[in-house]
């Protein structure tokens, strides 16, 4: 069946679900480019600038977080370490508003593909059941059995294309969204264990700072 005879089986319905797969795909290529920079670079970098920093390297550390800024990590440890002198619970909760403030970033377009995985099966079922009140509304009851009997027959087969269709583009959303939500709730594990990482050795920086300052009175 060619793309034409599709959209003629299918009926109005094809073209919203058209217009799902389309954005559905290019949202899925967004995401995709997102989560491989991040897997590519992230803990790379993160891991560099824990080592700077308990090397007692702040600008180096600094350094390297302002030229990787474009990742969330970075830009969680950028808010606490450009604070001025804070005390730990400062520093900690620079780190958790941050964190929060990257949720919006790490769970973009969900909402759009749950919509999509939602309404897709429901326009295509939609779909079938104005095909099937056609068919039928076709039928004369004299005539069962007779030439338009099959042409009933025939557009029931038809009108299912809408179903499969709905089907189709709720699968293949569903699909990338799953594990979408899988890379953001690694990712969310991830800023908890290194935010904490990063939290322990400003602790300890602080702690020595408090003792070097008490010592010299």
């Amino acid at each position: 069946m060619g793309i034409h005879n599709l959209f003629a089986a299918g009926g109005v319905v094809m073209w919203p679900l058209l217009l799902f797969s389309v954005l559905a795909v290019a949202l899925m290529i967004e995401r995709v480019r997102f989560w491989v920079r991040i897997n590519q670079r992230q803990s790379r970098v993160v891991r560099d600038v824990l080592n700077l920093y308990r090397l007692d390297n702040l600008v180096g550390a600094m350094d390297k977080l302002q030229k990787n800024a474009d990742l969330p990590l970075a830009r969680i440890f950028l808010a606490a370490l450009e604070l001025e002198e804070p005390n730990p619970e400062e520093f900690r909760l620079a780190l958790e508003s941050e964190a929060q403030a990257e949720i919006p970033v790490l769970k973009r377009f969900q909402n759009i593909f749950e919509t999509i995985v939602g309404l897709a099966p429901l326009l295509g079922l939609l779909g079938t059941v104005l095909g099937l009140i056609a068919s039928f509304a076709s039928l004369n009851l004299g005539d069962v059995g007779g030439t338009k009997t099959t042409g009933v027959t025939s557009g029931i087969s038809e009108a299912l294309v809408s179903t499969a269709s709905g089907l189709v583009v709720a699968i293949f959303t569903l699909l990338f969204a799953n594990t979408f939500r899988g890379l953001y709730q690694r990712q969310i594990a991830l800023i908890q264990e290194y935010g904490g990482q990063l939290e322990l050795l400003y602790r300890r920086r602080y702690e020595r700072g408090e003792k070097t300052y008490a010592s010299t009175r």
